[in-house]
C-alpha cells in the first residue's frame, strides 16, 4: 500500500473561513484516516468486506452523532464540524462515510429529534460510542424515489404493534443492533419505530455482488409479524416529512463527503501528472492535462464555497431542503466527473488498487443515486424555483 500523501487543495483560502475548532476537528479526522483507514481500505474493498475494526475509531474521532449534545454521548459540535468530518471520511472511502452518515443523520438524528427522553437515554449513548450500530429503513423493493408509497405497515395489537413488510438497500443492516423503520399505521399515516435485533420475525439478509461501496455493508430489513413494544414508537413527528427531514441531514453530510472524494482524486492526479514522464517531460506540462487539472480545482473550489455557506445556514437554522438538495446534487455530480477525468490522467494505472481513483468512481455511482437521485434533486430545485410540482 502506498503511503497516504494527501494534501488538501484550498485555492481560495477557505480555511480562513473556519474556526480553530473546525480545523482541529478536521485535522484530527484527517490524521485518523491517514493512519487507520488508508492503509487497509483497498484490501477490504477488493474483498468486498466491511472493516468492522474501524468502528471504535470512528466513535473516538466523534464521527457518530457529532452534533448530538454531550449529555447523550455526542460531541456537541456544530454543523460545519459535522460536514468536515464527513469530508475527511469520504476522502478515505464513501462506504466508511456512509456508515457514519447513517449512524448520525438517519438513526441518532431522528431519535434525538423525534424520540422521548427515555429513548434518547437508552439508544444515543450506545450509538455514539459505537457499541451499537444502527440503520434506517425507508426504501422498499417497489418504492425508491416515491417513499410515500411504502407498503410496510403496522397494527395496534393492544399491548404492542405488529410490523410487517420489507426494506432494501439498507446500509449497515446486516450488523445493525437497531433500525429506525418507517411504516404506515392502519390509517395510512407514516410513523417511525425503533426495531431491535433479536425481535422475533426480524431478519437482515446481506446484499451481495456489489460493484460499488464494496467496503460498506448493505442488506435488507424483513419484518414478519414482528412484535414492537409501544414504547419504541417515535412520537415527535409523523407523516412523510419525518423521514425526509432525516434525509436532509444525511444529504447535507453527503455534500461535504463527495467533496472529500473529489479532493482525493484531484490530489492523486496532480501528483501523478508531475511525476509521470512521457515524450521527455512530465505529463502535467502538456496542455490537455493542465486543462483537466485546472477544471478540477475550479469545480472543487466552487463546491467548497457552496458547502461552507450551506454549513453557515445550517448552523443558523436557515438551510432549506431545496438548498441541501442543490448541494448534494452538484457536489456528487462534480465528484463523479473529477474521478473520471482523474482516472484518465493516470491512464492504465488509474484502474488499479494502487490508487484510490477507480474505487472513488465506483463508490460515487451509488452516492449519486442514494438519498435522492440526481434527477430527483433537479426536480426539487425546479419545484422550489417555479412553484410547479413535477412529482404530481
Amino acid at each position: 500500500m502506498k503511503p497516504d500523501l494527501f494534501q488538501a487543495p484550498d485555492y481560495y483560502g477557505v480555511d480562513d473561513l473556519l474556526s480553530e475548532e473546525h480545523k482541529l476537528v478536521r485535522d484530527t479526522t484527517r490524521e485518523w484516516v491517514k493512519k487507520n483507514l488508508s492503509p487497509i481500505i483497498e484490501d477490504y474493498a477488493q474483498q468486498s468486506k466491511f472493516p468492522e475494526v474501524l468502528v471504535s475509531g470512528l466513535a473516538e474521532v466523534g464521527a457518530f452523532g457529532p452534533y448530538i449534545p454531550e449529555e447523550y454521548g455526542g460531541a456537541g459540535l456544530d454543523q460545519i464540524s459535522y460536514g468536515l468530518i464527513m469530508q475527511e471520511l469520504e476522502r478515505g472511502d464513501s462506504g466508511i462515510r456512509s456508515t457514519a452518515s447513517v449512524q448520525s443523520s438517519l438513526v441518532m438524528w431522528p431519535i434525538f429529534n423525534y424520540g422521548n427522553e427515555a429513548q434518547k437515554k437508552k439508544y444515543l449513548p450506545k450509538l455514539a460510542s459505537g457499541e451499537w450500530i444502527g440503520c434506517f429503513g425507508l426504501t422498499e423493493p417497489n418504492h425508491g424515489s416515491n417513499p410515500g408509497g411504502m407498503e410496510t405497515k403496522y397494527k395496534d395489537m393492544g399491548d404492542h404493534y405488529l410490523l410487517n413488510g420489507a426494506k432494501m438497500w439498507i446500509s449497515n443492516s446486516p450488523i445493525a443492533n437497531v433500525a429506525v423503520v418507517w411504516a404506515k399505521n392502519e390509517e395510512g399515516r407514516i410513523h417511525g419505530l425503533i426495531v431491535e435485533r433479536g425481535m422475533e420475525g426480524f431478519s437482515t439478509p446481506e446484499t451481495h455482488n456489489k460493484w460499488s461501496l464494496r467496503a460498506s455493508i448493505t442488506g435488507e430489513l424483513i419484518f414478519d409479524n414482528v412484535k414492537v413494544p409501544k414504547e419504541n414508537l417515535l412520537e415527535g413527528k409523523t407523516g412523510l416529512g419525518a423521514p425526509l427531514q432525516c434525509l436532509d441531514s444525511a444529504r447535507y453530510g453527503i455534500s461535504w463527503g463527495a467533496l472529500g472524494a473529489a479532493m482525493d482524486c484531484y490530489d492523486t492526479a496532480l501528483r501523478y501528472a508531475k511525476e509521470r514522464t512521457q515524450f521527455g517531460k512530465p505529463i502535467g506540462q502538456y496542455q490537455l492535462q493542465q486543462k483537466k487539472l485546472a477544471e478540477m480545482i475550479t469545480e472543487i473550489t466552487k463546491a467548497q464555497l457552496l458547502t461552507w455557506r450551506l454549513g453557515v445556514l445550517k448552523n443558523e437554522g436557515k438551510a432549506t431542503s431545496a438548498q441541501i438538495s442543490m448541494a448534494k446534487r452538484n457536489n456528487v455530480d462534480m465528484a463523479l466527473k473529477i474521478a473520471r477525468e482523474a482516472r484518465q490522467i493516470l491512464g492504465a494505472m488509474g484502474i488499479t488498487g494502487d490508487y484510490s481513483i477507480m474505487r472513488h468512481s465506483m463508490n460515487l455511482e451509488s452516492v449519486v443515486t442514494y438519498e435522492g437521485t440526481h434527477d430527483i434533486h433537479l426536480l426539487i430545485t425546479g419545484l422550489d424555483i417555479t412553484g410547479l410540482n413535477a412529482f404530481k
